[in-house]
């Protein structure tokens, strides 16, 4: 399967768009980001910003890159409705696409994504110190985010 998937890449790959998808985990204190490569293949770590920073960082960022699509992640509790956290990743996301028009701004559910993260930190073999890294935690569970995006984008072509 593996093999297949490697080779279908292979042959869409003159097809794929040249643009990014941007994830973000917000938080209250640090959004962490992530980004796929040009071909939209591969889901990878960028940094985590203090959330004070965000905007004029996606600025400066969105200047230097072609960025298609932002994915936020969508905080939800065990039967599926906002959380909590909801009260203010909504007004960021508002804000995000009023200051950014011309970019999508896609929701996916980030459910376990904290958890995931610490999970692959550990499958990683990281220290403890490291694991305590709540930047590198932001960072990989916004990857997480990308990636789900990007199977579930990938699953829905195929339907």
């Amino acid at each position: 399967m593996a093999f297949y998937n490697l080779a279908k890449n292979i042959v869409n790959f003159g097809n794929k768009s040249s643009q990014l998808i941007l994830a973000i985990d917000y938080g209250q204190k640090r959004v962490g980001l992530a980004v796929t490569d040009k071909e939209q293949i591969i889901a990878n770590g960028l940094t985590t910003v203090h959330v004070k920073d965000i905007i004029s960082y996606l600025k400066d960022y969105f200047a230097k890159e072609d960025v298609e699509v932002i994915v936020v992640g969508k905080p939800l509790d065990m039967k599926s409705r906002a959380s909590d956290a909801s009260r203010f990743i909504d007004p960021f996301v508002k804000h995000l696409r009023k200051q950014f028009p011309w970019i999508t701004v896609e929701r996916i559910d980030e459910r376990f994504t904290s958890q995931m993260a610490t999970k692959a930190m550990l499958d990683a073999g990281l220290k403890k110190k490291a694991r305590q890294n709540k930047e590198l935690v932001d960072t990989i569970s916004a990857t997480i985010i990308l990636q789900s995006y990007m199977e579930s984008k990938s699953k829905r072509k195929k339907e």
